[in-house]
């Protein structure tokens, strides 16, 4: 496996801006408050996506995982995900997409049926929504609500103030900052999430997420990679693979390939599915191999 190299990893490990700090701080003041917490997870990597610290935040609340982009991910490999994430206590899963909004919208209602019987039914229910940066947390909110009420934007950390916003007499959601945590010490973990686009492009290095890439693509998706570049082979080093790549588009210097250059090309080619529907990590194996340090 390629080793990530010690300025990038430095940078992904010290990526924590102060406003995400305070959140911590908030959402554990307001969770004795909260009936159910909603966490938007990426549906290709539902485990690195998810924000290890909110575990031990929510305590015994009701629990539902969304996992967004779903459209960009491996199906089986989300229904795994699905049927996985639904055997943890008290929690249930969907997976959504930006084009189909009447998966979103059936949220509430999941919300009402998890709650049913709850002590307080005269009051509103009062819903957490988390998310780390750049999964489409407000996205959601905004398909949720039926308006704009939440910024968007491709880059991380948009979000930076908590507010809440009324979808029903009886629903209230509660958007909190996106929430990161200090840094992992799994590198995997901050490969998965760079590769992802989680973590600003200031903070790592395209050719080494580049090069994490490849070497998953030609493990995982191989087909796939020949096909999106026209390759009838694949070199057998990650590094070869990219130089093939940097031939077919044009991403050459003196010298040989640039590496800069080629790795933003799959990486940015991955994340918008050019590449097709993939997951970078599948239930198991992939998570015991990257837990959270």
């Amino acid at each position: 496996m390629h080793q990530f190299s010690a300025a990038s990893f430095s940078m992904l490990i010290n990526w924590y801006p102060g406003h995400m700090h305070k959140a911590q701080k908030d959402v554990r003041k307001l969770m004795p408050s909260i009936d159910i917490v909603i966490e938007v997870c990426d549906a290709r990597l539902p485990y690195s996506s998810a924000n290890p610290m909110l575990e031990q935040i929510r305590g015994d609340k009701a629990f539902l995982k969304v996992l967004s982009k779903s459209d960009l991910a491996d199906a089986d490999v989300t229904e795994q995900w699905l049927a996985e994430l639904k055997k943890q206590h008290n929690t249930d899963a969907l997976a959504i997409t930006t084009d189909n909004p009447s998966l979103a919208r059936s949220i509430p209602d999941r919300i009402r049926k998890m709650l049913k019987g709850r002590s307080d039914d005269f009051k509103a229910i009062r819903a957490l929504i988390l998310g780390i940066p750049n999964v489409g947390k407000s996205t959601l909110i905004n398909t949720l609500a039926g308006k704009k009420v939440a910024s968007v934007g491709n880059e991380p950390a948009v979000t930076k103030a908590q507010q809440k916003i009324k979808l029903a007499e009886d629903l209230v959601l509660i958007d909190s900052p996106g929430m990161t945590w200090p840094g992992s010490k799994n590198e995997t973990v901050n490969y998965r999430l760079a590769t992802s686009g989680a973590i600003r492009d200031t903070a790592m290095e395209y050719d080494d997420v580049g090069m994490f890439a490849a070497e998953f693509m030609v493990k995982r998706y191989p087909e796939a990679l020949k096909k999106a570049y026209q390759l009838s082979s694949l070199e057998p080093e990650a590094w070869q693979v990219l130089e093939q790549i940097a031939r077919k588009r044009g991403c050459m210097q003196r010298g040989g390939a640039d590496f800069q250059r080629v790795g933003e090309l799959l990486v940015r080619e991955l994340r918008a599915g050019k590449l097709g529907r993939l997951s970078l990590e599948r239930p198991g194996p992939d998570c015991e191999h990257a837990k959270v340090g």
